[in-house]
């Protein structure tokens, strides 16, 4: 049977947690998979905000996301560094989820990517925007270059999360150095 995937492990701990209606966070919608999934989860009455630095993973998403039952997507043209300026005011301290998909887009300049310190500053933003109980995944990608940097800079700073502000988990095939992993934070109650 297997362990599920670093992916199905990141929509496995969102959906225990998201109803329908709830307002989330794709923080870098990519191909758009993370935003599709969440806007099924959320369903019409809800809402997606969808982050992404290229205009061509912002059309990728919004053409996987067309149709169907699923919630308002907001696709916004900006760094998930800056999602604090996005996110509606009604939607602060009850953002349910937040899923970061880190690296670079398939099949685009790979010299493109996410980096530390911008990364970072979403996932404390992310973290402060949530409700109690919501859910922030993080999939790191340490075998490309720069990944490394990166996962050991989210690692460290979700081991050092403050235990009142929330848990940090890790999710990891411990065999493969280079393949990808999960970083999952619950906010506890405030």
């Amino acid at each position: 049977m297997g362990f599920l995937s670093v992916l199905g492990m990141a929509q496995r701990l969102v959906k225990e947690r998201v109803s329908a209606g709830e307002a989330v966070i794709d923080a870098t919608c990519g191909n758009g998979v993370d935003a599709r999934f969440l806007a099924e989860l959320v369903g019409p009455r809800g809402a997606v905000y969808a982050f992404d630095v290229q205009e061509e993973a912002l059309a990728r998403t919004r053409e996987r996301v067309a149709g169907g039952d699923a919630g308002p997507l907001l696709l916004v043209h900006a760094s998930h560094a800056e999602m604090d300026e996005h996110v509606a005011e009604a939607h602060r301290g009850r953002i349910a989820a937040a899923m970061f998909n880190l690296g670079y887009l398939p099949g685009a300049d790979q010299a493109v990517i996410t980096e530390p310190a911008s990364t970072l500053a979403a996932l404390e933003a992310a973290v402060a925007l949530l409700r109690a109980g919501g859910v922030v995944t993080a999939v790191l990608y340490p075998g490309h270059p720069g990944g490394r940097e990166e996962a050991d800079a989210v690692s460290a700073w979700a081991a050092s999360l403050p235990q009142a502000a929330g848990q940090a988990m890790l999710y990891r095939m411990v065999q493969k150095a280079e393949a990808p992993y999960l970083i999952a934070i619950e906010k506890r109650k405030a």
